[in-house]
């Protein structure tokens, strides 16, 4: 190809290689050999080895949480191939008449470098790749292994070094616009990746940068021209956050990114390279896989043992296998006699140079097994920590040229691949838990519950409403069929009776009328006015029958109304049950999302433990001072007899009759009861009891409402003891419990009852998770508004709520967490803090010494600290404290912070 072309000149680049390894040893896997394979890992040792198949060993049990790798790694050797280019037409011009300075052995695998007409030495490399080698086949044999080593679950890495304008960027960068067979590792290893991963559960991330005059430079986004690298305190793994990650689906958006990539590299015109790159360019593609199999055959098992819960399955997160894809094209070394490079392009080759130096330092040292390897010499030793010497499969291409006329940069090029084959990396799967997607897997699940029980609900409401409508209906109906019924008769019977006594006077007139027949016929009529009197009472009689008829069916209506209210009272009762198996759900779903999270945490702290060796463990602060008053608080014995204990009060009576006493009207049962629950809560057993029955928000109640001080000092005191536990933290802040204890250390004028407060805020303090809630609740300003009290105990716990805070400050910042100026020092707490930092009571002493300590470890608070004079006081703990580890941390805290060095010396105060 012609001389400087990155990405031009037809034909194939040929390439020779050779090493000095063991005949015996294999050497790069060849494409027949690769295919078909499940895995492929190094043979372990130092001299060589061929390439091998090895099957994943199991991950360990799921129970303690995720693992980001295998414990164990395989030793795998970097390997190494030599590439040859040929030559071009200025070398045809210029070198017509002597021999090239390398010759080539590849079935051999071997390259002799040749010093004169008669002598030469002889290097034996992994693979020897002549002019004549196709682009394909050097993928084949450089790359393609790794690349399948990737999308199995190992980080992998490709580089090409050599000298500049040998076909570094035409072996890796090439796009093969013109001709598809000239396309390089880049473009082809994307290819299989592609072709192998699946879209729905699989993604394919990268990122492009480049190492221009040691700083990082984004090459999709040119403005993005100085990323910071940043180093994980814990593994000392090292990642770049401000790169841009951008996922890519298919082939054509990847091209798509490397033409941006490449119109953004830094390039150059040189007498050795018309488009001489000048700048490192290094692709990183992070492969992200889920396992299949794994999940189905661990449910297949708790199946077989009897364990086959549905809760079970869902709660087993699934595992993802995350590995990356590293590759470098180096800027080519060069001699500035040669290139001719002046200027700026002279300060570009010396940086181009120099990192090139460090990496050759440190190849160096893994080779010779030195104990200290010059890492941080360079950034781009720093970005390629994991290439040479870690965990992951390194595969390197030198490439050289023909030209005896650079055989002093073909030596050196040669050299560097003959001491990189002696690096040694050990390879490890990496394997991890998937708890994203359990999680949204569990919100989707929480979210079809939720709305099943809200159709159900519904439909029973639109229930009852018809029964109770039908009910109505019914029952006005019957009562305007009884009221209309009951008219009739009456009217009937009075019409009869009206008609009767018509009768009767037309009888009367007619015996008026003829008295004398009236007299011979009186035994007649008397007889007949005895008929009718006596049906006059038959009809009455059968009207009082028919009265008493229609009240009987007029009661049994009303019986029958009586029966639908009681219908409509128990099915208000059904409503009511449904409410509280509603609430219940609700409750066992907060438990879930509960038990969620601290599988989260359990799973964070077993990972930490594995790390670094320590065993779990979580401390929380303790009212040993509350919890004696609150046990103290007992009723005492009375004159007919001593009282049951607390525990048998408890076991008698139960929990919910207790609570249900704070709400009585007497204020004398009222004390009572909550003593009684403060002593429940002062034991750890009671605490969970207590809280699922309703008790912290009864405490928080009273608070609220309560004007007896003896109820809310021992309320306060209650609280406190629920509030050493972690999740009654998070129930007491959701509930507003912060703002009432501020409010009751607002009206309190009891040294006891603001003890108590200090020191449930002093337990909530402690919470990594609550610091900006907590003081944006006023949970702070309460603290420091207490000090005007003055009372030893109630400053005890402030200064000890104002240490836990600090203390939760200093490990978010040390975790690489973005902190700003404490929220302690903006709500003006450092001068109590300087002013009692000798404080005469120890306890008070001790808690303020560490806060100020973990205040002045972030360096943001320096000034605040120099200001307040607080220098002064650190430099007495470093000097004069009785605690040997707060006397420590303060000397540290002085010696490593610029800003309190740099005052210490302008006032020649000496640590």
């Amino acid at each position: 190809m012609a001389s400087g072309a990155r990405n031009g000149g037809a034909g194939g680049l040929g390439s020779r290689t050779s090493s000095k390894m063991d005949r015996q040893q294999g050497s790069l896997a060849t494409p027949k050999a690769a295919a078909g394979k499940p895995r492929l890992s190094a043979a372990g040792g130092g001299g060589g080895g061929a390439y091998r198949r090895t099957s994943s060993g199991p991950l360990p049990s799921a129970g303690g949480g995720g693992r980001n790798s295998s414990d164990s790694g395989v030793s795998s050797r970097v390997r190494v191939a030599v590439r040859l280019r040929p030559r071009n037409a200025e070398e045809q011009a210029a070198d017509a008449d002597f021999a090239d300075c390398v010759e080539l052995q590849p079935e051999l695998k071997r390259l002799k470098l040749r010093k004169n007409n008669w002598e030469s030495d002889t290097f034996e490399f992994d693979e020897v790749l002549t002019e004549f080698s196709s682009q394909k086949r050097v993928y084949e044999v450089v790359a393609k292994p790794v690349v399948e080593s990737v999308l199995e679950g190992y980080n992998g890495t490709i580089m090409a070094y050599g000298q500049t304008g040998t076909g570094k960027t035409f072996t890796l960068g090439r796009l093969g616009d013109e001709d598809t067979a000239a396309r390089g590792i880049m473009v082809r290893a994307m290819e299989d990746i592609l072709a192998d991963i699946k879209p729905e559960t699989d993604t394919i991330s990268l990122s492009y940068l480049q190492l221009y005059m040691e700083m990082i430079q984004d090459l999709l986004d040119p403005v993005n021209d100085n990323i910071a690298i940043v180093e994980d305190p814990r593994t000392g793994d090292v990642s770049l956050p401000g790169a841009t990650v951008v996922e890519v689906r298919d082939q054509k958006s990847f091209m798509d990114l490397l033409r941006i990539g490449e119109a953004h590299r830094v390039a150059a015109n040189t007498k050795l390279n018309t488009e001489s790159s000048r700048s490192h360019a290094i692709l990183m593609v992070n492969v992200r896989r889920a396992v299949k199999g794994r999940n189905e055959m661990d449910v297949s098992m708790s199946a077989e043992n009897g364990h086959s819960s549905s809760m079970m399955g869902s709660l087993r997160p699934p595992i993802v296998r995350k590995s990356k894809l590293v590759v470098v094209d180096l800027a080519g070394s060069e001699r500035i006699d040669k290139s001719g490079s002046e200027g700026h392009t002279l300060e570009e080759a010396k940086s181009i140079n120099l990192s090139l130096s460090s990496l050759g330092k440190c190849i160096n040292a893994l080779a010779e097994s030195s104990a200290h390897v010059p890492v941080r010499d360079s950034k781009l030793t720093r970005l390629l920590k994991d290439s040479f010497g870690g965990t992951a499969r390194t595969s390197l291409v030198v490439t050289i040229g023909p030209s005896p006329r650079h055989r002093g940069e073909t030596t050196s090029t040669i050299m560097f691949g003959q001491r990189a084959m002696k690096v040694q990396n050990m390879v490890k799967l990496k394997e991890e838990f998937d708890y994203k997607s359990l999680c949204r897997r569990l919100d989707i699940e929480l979210d079809k519950l939720i709305a099943e029980n809200e159709r159900q609900r519904k439909y029973f409401d639109d229930e009852v409403e018809r029964i109770t409508t039908e009910a109505q209906c019914r029952i006005a109906e019957a009562e305007r069929e009884c009221k209309i019924a009951l008219e009739n008769e009456k009217m009937k019977y009075h019409q009869e009776y009206l008609d009767s006594i018509k009768i009767l006077e037309e009888k009367w007139k007619v015996h008026q009328q003829s008295p004398k027949k009236q007299v011979k016929e009186e035994p007649t009529s008397s007889g007949d006015v005895q008929d009718l009197l006596q049906n006059e009472k038959m009809l009455r009689q059968s009207a009082e029958d028919d009265s008493n008829d229609l009240r009987n069916q007029l009661s049994h209506w009303k019986k029958m109304e009586a029966t639908a209210t009681a219908e409509v009272v128990k099915l208000r009762r059904m409503l009511d049950t449904e409410a509280s198996q509603k609430d219940k759900l609700e409750e066992e779903i907060a438990v879930l999302k509960s038990q969620l999270m601290q599988l989260s945490l359990d799973a964070d702290e077993t990972r930490m433990s594995l790390d670094t060796g320590d065993g779990p463990g979580k401390i929380f602060p303790g009212l040993d001072s509350l919890m004696s008053h609150t046990r103290s608080s007992q009723p005492r014995e009375q004159s007919n007899g001593p009282k049951a204990p607390v525990a048998k009060l408890f076991e008698q009576v139960g929990l919910q009759k207790i609570l249900s006493l704070l709400e009585s009207e007497e204020p004398d049962v009222r004390v009572h009861a909550v003593k009684v629950v403060a002593n429940l809560a002062a034991e750890e057993a009671n605490q969970e009891k207590i809280v699922e029955a309703g008790g912290l928000t009864s405490l928080l109640m009273l608070l609220r409402s309560s004007e007896d001080e003896t109820i809310r000092r021992v309320a306060a005191g209650a609280i406190a003891n629920l509030a050493m536990n972690e999740t009654n933290q998070d129930l007491i802040m959701a509930q507003g419990g912060v703002t009432l204890l501020s409010m009751t250390a607002s009206d309190a004028e009891d040294p006891q009852t603001l003890r108590m407060v200090a020191g449930a805020i002093a337990n909530l303090c402690g919470n990594d998770k609550l610091q900006t809630r907590l003081r944006g609740e006023g949970g702070i300003k309460a603290l420091l508004g207490m000090v005007k009290c003055g009372h030893p105990d109630v400053l005890a716990q402030v200064a000890r709520g104002i240490a836990n805070f600090a203390k939760c400050e200093s490990r978010a910042a040390t975790q690489g967490n973005k902190v700003g100026r404490s929220l302690l020092v903006d709500d003006g707490a450092l001068p109590w803090i300087v002013k009692n930092a000798n404080n005469e009571a120890a306890p008070i002493r001790r808690h303020i010494e560490l806060a100020l300590c973990h205040l002045a470890q972030h360096e943001v608070n320096a000034k605040d600290i120099v200001g307040e004079g607080a220098l002064w006081e650190l430099v007495r703990i470093s000097r004069d404290c009785s605690r040997e580890d707060i006397r420590m941390l303060a000397y540290r805290t002085l010696t490593s912070s610029p800003t309190l060095q740099s005052e210490m010396r302008r006032l020649r105060i000496e640590c």
